[in-house]
């Protein structure tokens, strides 16, 4: 797998291509994007909204988020931190008050002229529940237990991740992420300390009456490599100079192993339009994102359809004479991959084709549970509704892609 990296307009683009040449994933960071997924805040707290038991904090002096009584943390008298959510935020938290926290989904300011003049102008939700990602960890320095990651679903190997976990020692609050089954200890053990590290020198900012951004959250570069880290990846290639020095920075922490695989292209026109992009082909099937439907390789279509509510999918078979079980196969590989390049979450209805035997619909779920394996975000396949509706939820980290870019710009 190859890693390439464009930037176009002040938005930084990360593409992930297989050695077919298909695209497996794609992270924008936008121009206009004003709060980041990740990014850690010192807060103020603005106002308690008891309806909703939540309260606006000042991000930054301009950016105001949202915390539940949930994502509150109370220090205990031993040290440890206590969930919120037993009493009523206001007798927690109160206005004026200065409390770390970090941004859970990420903020762009509402176009009531854009493609989905639906979409509210909301608050980014927040939480003091830090958590400091890693290339195979994540460090929550607030909770005490060590856990592996839900996404690892077969009971052996989660017991052997959770032998790994006992084997690093000192490791407090760290989840083990899907990638690093195959890693040696003292990789993970090393990766520990270097976030340990930082969670100690974000502490040393957590200080004054000023709200203030402390540290951003992972951007677009660093989301994919952490995202494919269980691939073998074989090249980084980037056209912007900026762009190499953080790479190699980030890699150099994270990933040495990446640091002499990343590779700097010269392409003519590569400071004012895509031209890694084109070079490699990829740029009409970023295109191809941003329409209501995607073929399947054997001739099948699905149809993609995004509403308020929820995520509509119908799989047709468009002149496919095969039995109904081996398109819906194939069309669930193809849909979650869309979902997870098109970045859609929340509720997703899929509508497969009629199956009248319920082994088919047992095989038709466990396989669309296995083609989520690789989405770096939280899916749950609920099963089959009585009208035969697939259900799906997909918790995702940022806004969906179509709402991260121009779409003429690419």
């Amino acid at each position: 797998m190859d890693i390439l990296i464009e930037e176009l307009n002040g938005s930084l683009w990360a593409a992930a291509v297989d050695k077919k040449g298909q695209l497996q994933g794609v992270e924008v960071d936008p121009a206009h994007e004003e709060v980041r997924w990740g990014s850690v805040y010192w807060a103020k707290v603005a106002r308690i909204d008891a309806a909703q038991d939540a309260a606006f904090v000042n991000l930054d002096g301009e950016n105001i988020g949202l915390i539940h009584n949930a994502d509150v943390r109370i220090k205990q008298k031993d040290g440890s931190y206590k969930k919120g959510g037993d009493v009523a935020i206001g007798k927690v938290l109160h206005p004026g008050q200065m409390i770390a926290v970090q941004a859970k989904s990420a903020y762009l300011p509402a176009d009531p002229n854009g493609d989905h003049p639906w979409l509210e102008d909301k608050n980014p939700r927040v939480s003091m529940n830090i958590s400091l990602p890693g290339r195979y960890l994540i460090h929550l320095p607030l909770e005490h237990e060590n856990r592996v990651s839900q996404r690892i679903r077969d009971k052996k190997l989660r017991a052997q991740m959770l032998s790994m976990l006992d084997a690093m020692g000192q490791c407090e609050g760290c989840i083990l992420r899907a990638a690093s089954a195959n890693m040696q200890t003292d990789v993970l053990v090393r990766e520990g300390k270097l976030l340990n590290a930082i969670w100690s020198q974000l502490q040393d900012y957590f200080s004054g009456e000023q709200p203030a951004l402390i540290m951003e959250g992972p951007d677009a570069i660093h989301r994919l490599i952490s995202d494919n880290a269980g691939q073998t990846i074989d090249r980084v290639e980037i056209t912007v100079m900026d762009h190499y020095q953080i790479v190699e920075e980030w890699c150099e922490l994270y990933a040495p192993d990446l640091v002499t695989k990343i590779v700097p292209v010269e392409l003519p026109g590569a400071q004012t339009d895509m031209a890694l992009f084109e070079e490699r082909e990829i740029t009409g099937q970023i295109e191809a994102l941003f329409h209501p439907y995607a073929l399947l390789p054997s001739g099948g279509t699905l149809i993609i359809q995004e509403t308020a509510a929820l995520t509509a999918i119908d799989v047709n078979r468009a002149g496919d004479d095969r039995p109904a079980l081996a398109i819906n196969l194939e069309a669930a590989q193809e849909i979650a991959r869309q979902l997870r390049m098109r970045n859609m979450g929340g509720a997703v209805v899929i509508d497969f084709l009629k199956m009248k035997k319920k082994p088919e619909e047992d095989s038709l779920k466990k396989a669309l549970e296995d083609a989520f394996n690789n989405d770096p975000c939280t899916v749950q396949v609920h099963g089959l509704t009585k009208l035969g509706l697939m259900e799906v939820t997909r918790q995702r980290r940022t806004p969906p892609l179509i709402d991260r870019v121009e779409t003429e710009a690419v």
